[in-house]
């Protein structure tokens, strides 16, 4: 592996009469070259100490850092061939944009020749050419974040940090910016590690995300495994929305189990990561958008009441009654006579094969 964090763990003293806190505990992860990895959590679950770790900001209270078969726990930052680009930047004000991404070549002290030319090959690839001699103010938030980029990739480090570089940016230039450091990134083929607490950036930016809670990994896969496979609850609870209905295991065959929600007899694909037999307890996952609601009934169709409606334009967005639960639905792109309103009684169809087990709690 290129980058290797074996049991890793951060204990910070306790303080003031307080408890001592463990905000990284045993994390281990292994991350090839040229991968982009995403770390994914609520605040305070560790994610940006598990980075400031891997950055050389903190030092680990166990485990191990290993870098390109190096263990590099004792190293400070500027010897652990790392850059980072920050939340808020970070470029400096006084100098132009040619000089900013310079600055850390000039510090090595490289021949202007060679500065020349790595700054003008970074600026192409960050689409900066033309802006050489703009001051930092002159700048949009989002060309001020290729600049913060530019200014790391040209050092060529073996890794580079992203300590939530989008959070400042608006809505529409976030998702803009996230394709481009995608871009960019593919484009370098260096190994990189995000922090973020958007859900809609990880899945959109990573090769694998590593959802954390309380210093520990609960899950690290792929965007499609982590969403339709989820190790438990908590990591299909916060990526995207779910709802979670009490079931029993009452048959089996070969591909399927057949689980019964009061009455109801639904199928369930045989694709958990856990273990049932006939007779167990499980919940049921279901996700908004795996529902189809229907005026008339049809076969295996579950009847409902619409008890809440919010029309956004490309989704609308219900609570509906079944079964004495409430099921959060989407219908994605809804016509406006084909809008359910509150009170009406309705049918919903499960897309079956979306449909996932995960233990009782």
């Amino acid at each position: 592996m290129f980058l290797n964090l074996d049991n890793l763990s951060k204990i910070f003293p306790a303080r003031d009469g307080g408890a001592a806190v463990r905000a990284v505990d045993q994390v281990s992860l292994e991350i090839e070259k040229g991968e982009l990895v995403t770390l994914l959590g609520p605040s305070g679950c560790g994610k940006t100490t598990t980075l400031r770790l891997i950055a050389g900001f903190e030092f680990p209270t166990e485990g191990r850092i290993v870098l390109d078969g190096e263990e590099i726990n004792d190293l400070p930052p500027n010897m652990r061939d790392m850059a980072m680009v920050f939340q808020s930047y970070a470029i400096f004000p006084h100098l132009n944009v040619y000089e900013n991404i310079a600055y850390g070549l000039k510090i090595k002290r490289l021949s202007r020749s060679e500065v020349r030319t790595k700054v003008g090959q970074v600026m192409d690839m960050t689409e900066l050419t033309g802006l050489e001699n703009r001051a930092p103010n002159q700048l949009s938030g989002g060309q001020q974040q290729r600049v913060a980029l530019a200014r790391a990739l040209v050092m060529e480090p073996k890794v580079l940090l992203f300590d939530e570089p989008l959070s400042n940016l608006d809505a529409k230039l976030r998702v803009q910016m996230r394709t481009e450091i995608r871009r960019i990134q593919k484009s370098f083929g260096i190994t990189s590690i995000y922090v973020t607490h958007d859900q809609d950036e990880a899945m959109a930016l990573s090769d694998r995300i590593v959802i954390m809670d309380q210093g520990r990994i609960q899950q690290a896969d792929n965007a499609i495994e982590i969403y339709r496979r989820p190790a438990n609850r908590f990591v299909a609870d916060f990526i995207g929305q779910a709802n979670f209905l009490p079931v029993e295991i009452v048959s089996e065959s070969a591909d399927k189990l057949e689980v019964q929600l009061n009455k109801i007899l639904l199928q369930v694909p045989k694709i958990s990561r856990h273990e049932f037999k006939i007779g167990d307890r499980a919940q049921l996952l279901l996700r908004p958008e795996s529902v189809r609601v229907q005026t008339a009934p049809q076969a295996n169709a579950i009847p409902g009441t619409v008890r809440y409606l919010s029309y956004l334009g490309s989704v609308a967005e219900y609570d509906l009654e079944i079964e004495n639960y409430v099921v959060a639905v989407k219908h994605y792109d809804p016509r406006v006579n084909e809008l359910h309103e509150i009170g009406e009684s309705i049918y919903l169809e499960l897309v079956e094969e979306n449909l996932y087990l995960l233990p009782q709690l």
